[in-house]
């Protein structure tokens, strides 16, 4: 498999854990990457971030105009929003990018998968049905994008995730947020749930909250 190009950033040398970070639906893998600075990680916890540019393809929603997106949106109600097709081909990118990682000589339990919007759909995605025992999930302003899935999926149960989403999301509505939270807690995955005021969007406390989190999960 062909994999991604990406945009990568090391917060020092040899690198004990990476963060694979996924960009949402019309933007790229340089979108997220000015965040690393300000989670002002510390200097003995090097890091890798890896952030992927999504295929373009035609998305649904946005009169088939062709741009970066992990899989095609065909409406926005809450049945409708991901194309199953593309949510799989887009999850084995992702497991590509993670057995790079490790190839690279990273442990699985040293990678975080994380995303926002699409690309924390397929971040869900992927840690649901991974066979690899990960270090932790980030899933921001996002969803399960294919619940019918969650009961016959396999892995990492017990991972430790964090969702953040904004009470005035416009374009995904905190409720489907809370409600995959709700659903991946039940599924047996150890969920810090946090909401913001803001739109579709991330904000510095919730950046503020994520490096908490990060350092708790690579501690």
């Amino acid at each position: 498999m062909a994999l991604p190009e990406t945009v990568e950033l090391e917060t020092g040398n040899k690198p004990v854990g990476s963060v694979i970070w996924l960009h949402g639906l019309g933007a790229d893998g340089r979108d997220f990457e000015p965040i690393v600075p300000e989670l002002r990680l510390p200097a003995d916890l090097p890091l890798r971030f890896v952030f992927p540019h999504a295929p373009v393809r035609p998305v649904t929603i946005n009169g088939g105009m062709a741009m970066r997106a992990w899989y095609d949106i065909l409406s926005l109600d809450s049945e409708g929003r991901a194309d199953a097709e593309g949510v799989h081909q887009s999850t084995a990118l992702l497991e590509a990018l993670v057995e790079r990682e490790v190839e690279r000589g990273i442990e699985p339990d040293h990678i975080v998968v994380a995303g926002f919007s699409q690309g924390g759909a397929i971040a869900i995605n992927a840690v649901l049905h991974s066979r690899l025992k990960l270090a932790g999930l980030m899933a921001l302003s996002t969803y399960i994008p294919l619940p019918g899935e969650l009961a016959a999926s396999r892995g990492n149960r017990g991972l430790p995730v964090f969702m953040g989403h904004g009470s005035f999301d416009p374009m995904i509505q905190m409720q489907w947020g809370r409600a995959s939270a709700d659903s991946l807690a039940k599924a047996g995955f150890t969920v810090e749930w946090h909401d913001y005021p803001m739109a579709h969007a991330v904000c510095p406390e919730e950046i503020n909250d994520i490096r908490t989190w990060l350092l708790n999960v690579f501690s």
